[in-house]
């Protein structure tokens, strides 16, 4: 065999392993792509904001919010959900009006014939040479009267854009992150316990490291599983919930007594561009490369 044949380039058929290495050389196809830091919240910010929370409150979901960004965000869809509920009771009264007067329309009409035909009845004798209003005049036929077109500018005439029917909006503010029922009274303020209380937060805001669980002081970060305590508001790792916590389900930091709904595990990782950090690989999708 020779060179030629060994490389495989006088064939008539694009193979498949020349097709795989043509695409792995000039970037077409698809491939998994692991999502850079860039694409990954801390678990200290703000799901909406993406900035470390200065005032961090948490829903019983575990996504965590500033309290100034999710008071606005709520005031915000309070805001539209009211507009919505005017527009649909304007659309619900121009509707009522119109079915008002279509209905007085429909019993004028029944009187507008009913005296018709009163009035349709003579006691006079016809003259029958007497060209009756319906009748067409002489030299004239219906086909040419069939062919006159009225005016398209009528008002009646014109086509009419009917506005789109709104349905009726729910009242209820949702969560931006779960999709479920959000309420303010439902929003539970969150303490972490600083790395370095002497250390301002400009200067904890450029620190990699920057909080510490309450009850053991280990490092928190998003490769350490989190959860909040609803009483105290305390930060503490889940290894410490389950190994110090759940044996008298007491907040360690004022005494008193826990349930399940008072221990919120915190989402970590998650932003608009990645929806958590447990799945950290994307799929990019790029045009394919045919032969």
């Amino acid at each position: 065999m020779t060179r030629h044949g060994k490389n495989c380039t006088a064939g008539a058929v694009y193979t498949y392993h020349e097709k795989k290495k043509d695409t792995a050389a000039s970037g077409y196809g698809t491939q998994n792509v692991r999502l850079s830091r860039d694409a990954i919240k801390d678990f200290d910010c703000c799901c909406l904001s993406l900035q470390p929370c200065k005032d961090p409150v948490v829903t019983p979901d575990g996504y965590l919010y500033e309290k100034e960004v999710i008071l606005e965000y709520i005031l915000h869809q309070k805001k539209e959900i009211a507009r919505q509920i005017k527009a649909y009771e304007k659309q619900k009264n121009e509707k009522r009006t119109e079915l008002e007067e279509l209905s007085r329309a429909a019993e004028e009409s029944k009187v507008r014939g009913f005296l018709d035909k009163e009035m349709s009845i003579i006691s006079k004798p016809l003259n029958p040479f007497e060209r009756k209003a319906g009748d067409a005049q002489p030299g004239t036929s219906s086909k040419d009267k069939d062919k006159k077109l009225p005016s398209f500018w009528i008002p009646s005439l014109t086509p009419e854009a009917k506005a789109s029917v709104l349905c009726k909006p729910d009242k209820c503010v949702y969560c931006p992150m779960s999709g479920k029922p959000l309420k303010m009274k439902d929003l539970t303020p969150v303490c972490f316990t600083p790395a370095d209380p002497s250390v301002d937060r400009v200067g904890l805001i450029n620190r990699q490291d920057r909080y510490i669980c309450a009850v053991t002081h280990d490092m928190l970060g998003n490769s350490v599983p989190c959860a909040v305590l609803r009483p105290s508001g305390a930060v503490v790792t889940l290894d410490c919930v389950e190994r110090l916590i759940r044996k008298d389900m007491v907040d360690p930091l004022n005494e008193e007594k826990l349930c399940e709904d008072d221990i919120i595990v915190l989402q970590r990782g998650g932003t608009g561009f990645a929806g958590s950090g447990v799945r950290l690989e994307a799929k990019k999708s790029r045009p394919v490369m045919q032969a």
